[in-house]
């Protein structure tokens, strides 16, 4: 062992099902992904070409696409089968997932209906 890596906290290491409720976990083969979502392999590489989603990838060069992904890719889907092109689905749905994200970021950190604590030295 290098001493240099004592010093350094090693992360845990996650166990199977720990990935698989992982929402960014790449768990899904190309195929698999395109399958599930009742696309092509051809319409999750446009994605990847367009900038959208881009897969991690196996050992072996191979795409492998998270549930977050595949949720990004089913809604430039049904924008796509309502007639949106598809850069302009990829900005859409590019969009609503920074808005979310905001969203997420300003959500009250405390419960709903619950008073705030009093402000110390008031």
């Amino acid at each position: 062992m290098n001493p240099e890596e004592k010093d350094e906290p090693q992360a845990p290491a996650q166990t199977t099902a720990e990935r698989f409720d992982d929402d960014h976990y790449p768990a899904y083969t190309m195929g698999r992904a395109a399958e599930m979502l009742g696309t092509s392999a051809g319409f999750m590489r446009s994605l990847d070409e367009a900038g959208l989603i881009e897969p991690q990838r196996s050992a072996g060069g191979h795409r492998r696409y998270s549930r977050y992904q595949l949720r990004l890719a089913a809604r430039v889907r049904e924008l796509m089968d309502q007639g949106t092109a598809l850069d302009a689905a990829c900005r859409i749905v590019t969009l609503e997932d920074q808005l979310q994200e905001a969203r997420d970021a300003n959500r009250p950190q405390h419960p709903p209906g619950e008073p705030y604590p009093p402000l110390r030295g008031v």
